[in-house]
């Protein structure tokens, strides 16, 4: 019996190979980085990849944006969007831009409902039992059978025109609708405005200068395929907190349950860069870190906690001391004016600390940034030349300290209550009010700063 050998040809297996695109991404100074990127990348896998790349902390704050500065518009692309779909959206000649920066109020609505949802802006489709607090009212949106109706005033720009109308509007699961007669809600006399599958919601950077809106709190639908101006569906709110609600309810309804699993599993990536290969290197680095002693004739590792933190508070003291002698190389370092005057003046390098900015401008970046308790930066101020201005983020407001000068015994000081409590520099007033709460109304928390790439 012979036995013949045949050879048999499989068929080829063609792999599958992304394609690869370069898209370049814009800091808040204008500073860019070109990066090349899979097909099937997500936002949150580029926000990971510029933090690597960048050795940032990652705080989960981090947030990429699409800017569109031919109509002033700008939206938060959630961290599940593939970038390259939101590319193929652009017009060939529009100027737009990714933007990568901070954004601390992107998932804010999971931890403190209360302040996106007010009362008087929420109502529900059927009769409840008793009151509804704002974490079930976060629930009904994520709910596929039940929801909440957000409804009050928005201006409207009327299409094709340049005038604005004030109508009465409705936020429903199947889109937003507007009444023809003052504050109805019968079927009969509500009308469809916008979807929001085909359709995504950006927010106004400058609608009374761009658009001619009665506010500066505007935001509007915009169709996903390329268009003109002409398709923008333009409304402005009354006041902040207005607009907040209605963008929050907006992407709720529109995204639901997936905006959760972004907020909960915010390394859940499509395109590979996830779990542990995505971990901030920052991290890594500072968690095999231990405290040294180098003082006697043999180093030593610092096992005992208390005497590790005694000794880095001296250190940072050290630093501090020797941070003012350099500075104050333009006289004697050990003359006490000359310290007080460089004490003053150290909080320059800090990231929190803006020079001359206006008011406006401090605004904006802590609107940009997000509108979260204790996000603050520190500001020259305009109207009194001696004097340094705090401004934070409270309650969905921004509020303004002034920090006064003040002398004792040939010494300067800062202050934030009239004297009461003292110091020596703002780097020690930043420090106590991280800690404590004081005359403010809350404690400082993220400070806002100007990142370049």
């Amino acid at each position: 019996m012979s036995l013949s050998a045949r050879r048999v040809t499989l068929p080829a297996i063609t792999p599958i190979v992304l394609q690869k695109r370069v898209i370049k991404v814009y800091s808040e100074d204008e500073t860019s980085r070109a990066l090349e990127v899979p097909s099937d990348i997500t936002a949150r896998d580029v926000c990971q990849l510029l933090i690597l790349k960048n050795h940032y902390i990652d705080d989960h704050s981090w947030t990429l944006f699409e800017h569109l500065p031919h109509v002033g518009l700008e939206r938060t692309i959630e961290d599940h969007e593939l970038v390259i779909e939101v590319l193929s959206n652009w017009g060939m000649e529009e100027e737009n831009k990714l933007y990568f920066r901070k954004n601390y109020a992107k998932y804010e609505f999971f931890k403190n409902p209360m302040y996106f949802f007010p009362e008087h802006m929420v109502s529900f489709a059927t009769e409840t039992n008793g009151e509804i607090s704002p974490t079930q009212i976060l629930q009904m949106f994520l709910s596929s059978s039940t929801y909440p109706e957000i409804h009050g005033f928005l201006h409207a720009k009327e299409q094709g025109k340049k005038s604005w109308k004030k109508i009465y509007f409705l936020l429903r699961r199947s889109g937003l609708y507007f009444s023809t007669k003052g504050t109805s809600k019968e079927p009969r006399h509500l009308q469809f405005f916008s979807e929001f599958g085909n359709s995504d919601i950006y927010v106004s950077l400058a609608g009374k200068k761009k658009h001619g809106a009665p506010t500066n709190y505007g935001f509007c639908f915009k169709p996903n395929k390329a268009g003109g101006p002409r398709d923008l569906k333009m409304l402005c709110a009354e006041e902040e907190q207005s607009r907040t609600c209605w963008v929050t309810a907006i992407r709720l309804l529109k995204y639901g349950m997936q905006l959760y699993q972004n907020y909960m599993h915010p390394y859940q990536g499509r395109s590979g860069y996830s779990s542990q290969s995505i971990s901030p290197m920052r991290s890594i680095s500072e968690n095999s870190l231990v405290a040294m002693d180098f003082s006697g004739q043999k180093t030593r590792v610092i096992e005992n906690p208390t005497e590790a933190l005694s000794v880095a508070v001296e250190e940072g003291l050290a630093w501090r001391k020797k941070g003012c002698l350099r500075l104050g190389s333009h006289g004697s370092p050990t003359a006490s004016s000359q310290s007080s005057t460089t004490s003053m003046a150290i909080h320059r390098s800090q990231p929190w600390f803006h020079h001359k900015i206006s008011r406006e401008e401090a605004q904006r970046l802590i609107i940009q940034q997000g509108l979260v308790d204790g996000v603050f930066l520190v500001r020259d101020s305009q109207s009194n030349p001696k004097t340094f201005v705090l401004s934070m983020s409270h309650g969905q407001k921004i509020k303004h300290f002034q920090i006064i000068p003040v002398e004792d015994d040939g010494e300067m000081f800062h202050t934030l209550d009239d004297g009461h409590t003292r110091f020596t520099d703002l780097i020690q007033l930043v420090e106590f009010y991280q800690l404590n709460k004081g005359v403010l109304p809350c404690k400082l928390k993220h400070y806002c700063a100007r990142i370049a790439l």
